[in-house]
């Protein structure tokens, strides 16, 4: 099955073909081997976002290509979503299970697909994907972001992994201390609770609106429906409740970044 990437390859390809120039010329105008160009094209090596943008600034697109990476990157059932995320002035977000994609490092994002048995190419879609949706921490003025996470997302690892989920706790405790950013953890004595079954994000928009993504293993739900988001909020102040107040939930996490 081809991947929204796989068709932005062949999208590279045909600018190149219809420009009269061989792989090795198309490669010395964006300073990459021609060998590289045809391992791109043929999907023998990732594309990387490097690469999109150097076709980018040699064609004059406008950063059309370097856009189009970034979103094709995610599900078309997400890029609606990434649409209400990246204008809302809000965003209350609940994971059970991982740190959101906002804010994930490289090598968390690309550990959390690790067994999805995805091309290279797909990976790298999805991880250029949630890395560019990030923009938002620093966009002026910046939403206020206000997640709670569960005890188990800055606890799971295993040996090999160490390094990589301290890293990112590290940027998780350095994005908690952001001015706009609040992060709760939900102790594991608490035990269950209304909300582990599952992650949701609320989000408030400019003209006054919300919308909703709950988040499952096929796809997510979007909705506005005014009894979904009654729903999800009155599950949001429950799962807020039993959460960690703002400091100790910071000492938390720097705690669990230096295991």
């Amino acid at each position: 099955m081809r991947t929204g990437i796989d068709f932005l390859i062949t999208e590279l390809r045909e600018a190149r073909v219809s420009r009269g120039m061989s792989q090795e010329e198309f490669g010395r105008l964006i300073n990459y081997s021609g060998a590289h160009v045809g391992n791109v094209e043929s999907g023998h090596r990732p594309v990387k976002a490097d690469y999109i943008r150097a076709v980018d600034q040699a064609l004059n697109t406008g950063g059309l290509y370097l856009r189009l990476f970034e979103r094709l990157g995610a599900p078309i059932w997400l890029r609606e979503w990434i649409e209400d995320e990246q204008r809302a002035v809000s965003l209350r977000w609940y994971e059970p299970a991982w740190v959101p994609g906002v804010l994930q490092t490289e090598e968390y994002a690309r550990a959390t697909l690790a067994d999805e048995m995805l091309s290279v190419a797909a990976v790298d879609g999805l991880v250029s994907s949630r890395l560019s949706r990030q923009a938002l921490l620093h966009r002026d003025p910046p939403p206020l972001l206000t997640l709670v996470l569960d005890e188990n997302v800055i606890r799971r690892t295993a040996a090999h992994q160490r390094h990589m989920l301290a890293a990112q706790l590290a940027h998780l405790a350095k994005c908690a201390e952001l001015p706009h950013v609040q992060v709760h953890i939900v102790p594991a004595e608490t035990g269950l609770y209304t909300g582990i079954s599952g992650p949701f994000v609320l989000a408030g928009l400019p003209n006054g609106g919300r919308v909703a993504c709950a988040d499952g293993h096929l796809s997510a739900q979007i909705t506005d429906r005014i009894e979904d988001i009654a729903t999800l909020e009155a599950r949001w102040e429950r799962v807020r409740a039993v959460a960690l107040p703002r400091l100790q939930s910071l000492k938390m996490i720097k705690e669990a970044a230096a295991l």
